[in-house]
């Protein structure tokens, strides 16, 4: 039983740090969003990921010529669909805030990233108990983010503004098109497994082998991330940032942001794993769970919702409420 609190102390741990990993953006000042997006994807995408494969696994350029250009060449191609959803996941943000953004993209990630494998690789199962839960995670999950669309429309009614000046309308879209592809990461993990068992056949330890998977695919990903920055950086001549004192903050926080990210997910597999069999029927769904209401938090406490007025607030709570309970709904159908 200790390893299982110490277990859901980390998911909830690693959770915390992902719904904070886009925080310190909030207080980077005098850069232009590419500039900033640029920074965080070297740190989160490159950096730190390539980091923990040179600690955790051993003998790493084996085990990737060991594993086959095949599965590499898919995990890199999954990598860069998800890259597109990441380059949307931070317009999104940018534009509706984190409470409003997190929760429509993560909870369409989850309901489209267990619908579409199902689909494609089990059609059988569609009409199975599973395929029903699955489906009814997905419809919840659409009535929430109508919900908190209707929220972030009267937002934007008694604030007439949004950070970014442009519409709620486009910000919404944007984060609906994330949402749909950023369930590539778990197309990756779903294709590349034979680089994980490689990793495991040469001493990795099972509950970190997957982070060989995961370093091809963001590092794939981080060319459309690093060239949609680029080419932004050249076409407003956004090089260099207003406030050149504040050039080494900036690129603390944004390198922050890349940690977040990166070890957010790490601290889930980590403890997972020691929950055991508790890990993907229990510690996914409070994973996803805490990760949506702790970005709620801090969008709320920095001011995101500020004179909203309390029926986009009503709105914005119930939407939540519907999102967590499609997550949940869809742990129970992958688990089932």
């Amino acid at each position: 039983m200790d390893g299982f609190w110490i277990g859901l102390l980390l998911v909830s741990a690693g959770a915390a740090m992902q719904g904070s990993f886009a925080l310190p953006q909030k207080y980077i000042r005098g850069w232009a969003w590419e500039r900033m997006w640029l920074f965080y994807s070297v740190a989160g995408m490159i950096v730190f990921p390539w980091l923990l494969v040179a600690v955790v696994i051993p003998q790493a350029a084996a085990v990737y010529s060991g594993a086959g250009s095949g599965a590499l060449a898919r995990t890199a191609l999954f990598g860069a669909g998800w890259g597109v959803g990441s380059v949307l996941f931070g317009l999104g943000i940018a534009r509706v805030g984190m409470a409003l953004g997190f929760a429509i993209i993560i909870s369409l990630t989850a309901a489209v990233g267990s619908v579409v494998p199902l689909a494609v690789l089990h059609p059988g199962e569609l009409w199975t108990a599973r395929g029903g839960l699955l489906f009814l995670g997905l419809a919840v999950a659409i009535a929430g983010v109508v919900l908190c669309a209707r929220a972030g429309a009267l937002k934007e009614a008694a604030t007439a503004s949004l950070k970014t000046g442009a519409s709620f309308t486009r910000g919404l879209v944007i984060c609906i098109a994330s949402g749909v592809t950023s369930p590539m990461m778990n197309f990756a993990f779903a294709f590349g497994g034979p680089i994980s068992e490689e990793a495991v056949r040469r001493g990795a330890d099972a509950a970190n082998a997957s982070i060989s998977i995961f370093a091809v695919a963001i590092s794939s990903g981080f060319l459309i991330n690093a060239g949609y920055c680029l080419y932004l950086l050249t076409r407003n001549k956004s090089w260099r940032g207003s406030q050149p004192s504040a050039g080494l903050r900036n690129v603390l926080f944004a390198f922050a942001m890349g940690f977040l990210w990166l070890f957010g997910f790490f601290f889930y597999g980590l403890g997972a794993t020691r929950m055991g069999s508790f890990g993907s029927t229990l510690g996914w769904p409070l994973f996803m769970t805490v990760m949506v209401l702790v970005a709620n938090f801090w969008g709320i406490a920095t001011g995101e919702w500020k004179n909203a007025g309390p029926r986009a607030l009503r709105h914005l709570a119930a939407g939540i409420l519907l999102m967590v309970a499609a997550l949940v709904i869809i742990s129970a159908a992958t688990s089932a």
